[in-house]
């Protein structure tokens, strides 16, 4: 049994549909917090795990699974940075390249969503859209549990070089670094959309 949550539903067994207004506010409050700010204690072994559990039932339409979870932290995670840092200055813009790796560095914990897509009559665009799904509900999740989280990507999530260092495979890309920590800092609400611009009816 989780300490969060039920145990995951059974295979077949209804999945009832509940109104939770504790979720519609915490996504009316939903901000992402800066990597930077990021500090330990970031998410344990068990809340990552309930983490990946509950960003794997993001729609998924063939059933593909079209994106897998690398768990970034620690050691690894330090001896990740410095081989990137060894690259930075091939860079368009190595000043820049470099100082963008405190973001990578900093957060105690950090997940790694790669889209995968795979050949299926699914459209690979929607194979896509699942990855990013994927990371959306990282976001909400950890800070449903408590923790400051933020989806970037940055230069290393895109150069060739990078991707042997990542472990990336043919047909792989990085749909986004999910950044996961205590915020030593509250995030501010920053402006957002003018839905009057955006939203139209047929």
């Amino acid at each position: 049994m989780s300490s969060f949550l039920s145990a995951p539903i059974p295979f077949g067994e209804p999945c009832p549909v509940v109104s939770s207004t504790d979720t519609l506010r915490l996504l009316a409050g939903r901000r992402s917090a800066s990597a930077q700010t990021l500090r330990a204690p970031g998410p344990d072994a068990e809340q990552l795990r309930e983490l990946i559990r509950l960003a794997a039932r993001v729609p998924d339409h063939g059933k593909l699974s079209p994106w897998r979870f690398v768990i970034i932290q620690g050691p690894s995670k330090a001896a990740l940075v410095e081989r990137l840092r060894a690259r930075a200055p091939s860079q368009p813009e190595p000043g820049k390249a470099e100082a963008t790796l405190a973001k990578l560095a900093i957060p105690p914990v950090t997940v790694m969503v790669v889209s995968r897509p795979a050949e299926a009559k699914i459209p690979r665009w929607e194979q896509e859209l699942s990855a990013g799904a994927v990371c959306m509900v990282l976001l909400v999740a950890a800070q449903a549990m408590g923790f400051g989280a933020n989806w970037i990507t940055d230069w290393y999530a895109y150069a060739p070089e990078a991707r042997p260092l990542l472990g990336l495979q043919e047909g792989e890309q990085v749909a986004g670094f999910i950044h996961l920590g205590t915020p030593a800092e509250p995030p501010l609400e920053r402006v957002r959309p003018d839905l009057e611009a955006l939203v139209t009816a047929l």
